[in-house]
């Protein structure tokens, strides 16, 4: 039932920034634009951020922060709430995920998983 209540759907899009990035000198840079809707019954605020990053030589960053690009947004049912920003890699290949930490209305505090995503440069997989 409480998965009625609240229920956060995140999807995200990704794009590689290839005037910022420096191959030569294992610097990849990326965007991630991340569209987060309240598809729950009950209006919830999104109070934190934890995002796990990993290169593909396995070294792995935890983002830990308070809102996103410097916001919390309070979204009411069927809202939604979009942001870009970015991460840079030393390999060409990563991937990204993590969890959103929520506070509801009615004072409920629940996570809303981000789900695995990729980072790579365009052709570098077949």
């Amino acid at each position: 039932m409480t998965e009625n209540l609240y229920k956060i759907d995140i999807k995200v899009k990704t794009q590689y920034i290839e005037f910022q990035s420096l191959p030569n000198e294992n610097r990849f840079v990326f965007s991630y634009t991340v569209n987060i809707k309240n598809a729950g019954k009950i209006p919830a605020k999104l109070i934190s951020r934890h995002w796990i990053i990993t290169d593909a030589n396995g070294k792995t960053e935890e983002v830990k922060g308070l809102g996103v690009i410097g916001e919390q947004p309070r979204l009411l049912k069927n809202e939604y709430f979009e942001y870009t920003s970015g991460t840079i890699l030393n390999t060409p290949i990563g991937t990204m995920h993590g969890k959103y930490s929520m506070v509801a209305d009615n004072g409920y505090e629940f996570d809303a998983p981000i789900p695995l995503f990729s980072l790579n440069v365009p052709k570098i997989l077949n």
